[in-house]
């Protein structure tokens, strides 16, 4: 599971049935840099490309999510689907304590 930050909503004008219900979130990947300001919001844009997140949860702008990638992302739907990222938490807090150097 990866960690990010929802950073918008994506509209669809057709869908098809297996993603009925569910919204779509642009979200932007958390990076080694994001962790020590992972408290305070609003949290920095990555420099990695954002990605369409589907979302079954209700994930909004500014919430920090837990999503998953790859085949993982297809393992909640009944039939094959093509979807290539999902939303699997909302997450509440992070604390980052790094080890002292």
């Amino acid at each position: 599971m990866k960690l990010g930050t929802v950073i918008g909503r994506v509209t669809l004008s057709r869908t098809i049935p297996p993603f009925a219900g569910g919204r779509w979130l642009l979200v932007t990947p958390f990076t080694r840099e994001h962790f020590p300001e992972a408290g305070q919001r609003p949290i920095t844009l990555s420099r990695d490309p954002s990605l369409v997140v589907y979302d079954n949860l209700g994930g909004g702008v500014g919430d920090v999510i837990g999503y998953v990638e790859g085949r993982e992302a297809a393992q909640p739907f009944d039939q094959p689907t093509p979807v290539d990222a999902i939303n699997t938490a909302l997450i509440d807090e992070v604390f980052y304590s790094p080890f002292p150097p």
